[in-house]
């Protein structure tokens, strides 16, 4: 019977005892008399120890051929170790080079010769590898987790909407043509409408996590031109507040969780204490953040949004003054948000919508929708939108939906902002913009 793979993070448990396990050559340190080999896979890096002494021929021979990146199988015993970082190590019986890794290497996956992040990025599989990278993904998948959790618990589907549409799904800008059977397709910027037409079947709260495509020329370190957006949608809201109030549950539900357990691995590898926030998070309004960060209209378009700047400075006022990292600003101008977002009763001029941002960065833009039918026809002509092309859309209101509500939040920018990451790029599993269509 064939001895089954064990994990390095597992040695402990096997000590006296043989193990098989297999991964990447960490580093090999050849010091005469005891040899190392630092064998890496996606737990952890055990170490291998060959003294010559009592080591077979056949063994350290091969030790001295093999490289860092080498793929290796290795069989041996467990034991106790004075030295090595997990207090044991294995002495092994067998080492299999069953792939050899070219030399030089492109990049360092041990990061002793730090590489520019164009490098980095050109050899994302390599660059992957490195034990803290890993932990990257294994905390956005327990991100992911958590939320579903907390949807579910509180009565969310789950759709997947499609990718490929016959009509832009937020603006004519920014965005992906593509031919299709005689006739243009669009790559979707949102799952916007079909959320909505989740309302208008009586779903009432939904959720989805899929990638949204911009056509965005900016080359700043938090846009992409693909991305994943974390979409929900809830009915029965009597404002925007209904939402703001979801999000921050969600939210803090979601970093409990993550600090419960990562918080110690984040504090070790990337230096950031995670904070769970509390409820409820601090809110003001686009014109109060003009005055408190004292950004004059004309440079903001007339109050209609903060510049990257701008959201870091109130982003530190808020820190300072509410001891929070979270800050919503709601009720945005209605010439800067998209048609379909409900006006404010007693001031037209602006719309039932929000920005959320955490330590420096928009993460989330939400609002109410309109969801009375001849409303919203007269707020698509408003905005000089062709009824023709959003007919489709226009019709899930004809017949009756409920007032709803929901948000867009951006993935990669909140592991970003978690982890203390400067680039979206360092946090996204095979980064899209301008300039990169590979790996």
């Amino acid at each position: 019977m064939l001895m089954q793979r064990i994990y390095t993070s597992q040695l402990e448990k096997y000590v006296g005892k043989e193990v098989l396990i297999s991964g990447w050559c960490h580093d090999v340190r050849l010091l005469g008399g005891i040899n190392f080999i630092l064998l890496r896979d996606k737990e952890g890096i055990a170490q291998v120890k060959v003294e010559k002494k009592s080591s077979p021929r056949e063994i350290l021979d091969l030790v001295e051929k093999i490289h860092q990146e080498d793929v290796l199988v290795i069989k041996g015993k467990v034991v106790r170790s004075k030295v090595a970082k997990a207090a044991v190590e294995v002495v092994p019986s067998k080492i299999e080079v069953v792939s050899k890794a070219e030399v030089p290497l492109p990049l360092d996956p041990r990061n002793v010769t730090p590489a520019n992040l164009d490098t980095r990025l050109e050899w994302k599989f390599i660059d992957l590898r490195k034990p803290e990278s890993i932990l990257i993904y294994k905390i956005g998948t327990a991100i992911e987790m958590a939320m579903r959790k907390f949807w579910i618990k509180n009565g969310f589907i789950e759709i997947h909407s499609p990718k490929l549409m016959g009509s832009p799904s937020e603006t004519g800008a920014e965005l992906f043509s593509v031919p299709y059977f005689g006739r243009t397709a669009y790559l979707a910027q949102s799952p916007q409408f079909y959320k909505q037409m989740a309302m208008a079947a009586g779903f009432e709260k939904v959720f989805e996590i899929g990638q949204v495509f911009r056509a965005n020329p900016s080359e700043t370190t938090r846009h992409d031109t693909e991305f994943t957006s974390i979409d929900m949608e809830m009915s029965w809201i009597d404002s925007h507040e209904d939402v703001m109030k979801f999000e921050e549950r969600w939210l803090s539900y979601v970093l409990k969780s993550i600090k419960k357990n990562f918080g110690s691995e984040i504090k070790e590898n990337f230096g950031v204490e995670v904070i769970v926030p509390k409820i409820p998070f601090p809110r003001v309004t686009m014109q109060e953040a003009h005055e408190i960060t004292g950004c004059k209209p004309v440079e903001t378009r007339n109050f209609s949004d903060l510049d990257s700047e701008g959201e870091k400075m109130l982003c530190k006022y808020v820190l300072e003054n509410k001891k929070h990292e979270f800050v919503f600003i709601k009720d945005f101008p209605w010439r800067v948000r998209p048609f379909y977002h409900m006006k404010l009763e007693d001031d037209p001029t602006k719309t039932k919508s929000f920005d959320l941002l955490w330590k420096g960065l928009e993460i989330t833009t939400g609002a109410q929708r309109e969801h009375r039918y001849n409303v919203l026809v007269e707020q698509a002509k408003e905005k000089g939108i062709k009824l023709d092309n959003i007919k489709f859309y226009l019709d899930f209101f004809k017949y009756g939906c409920p007032p709803h509500g929901g948000f867009g939040f951006g993935q990669t920018r909140f592991l970003m902002q978690l982890l203390g990451f400067k680039n979206v790029r360092e946090v996204t599993f095979a980064p899209r913009d301008m300039k990169r269509l590979f790996p």
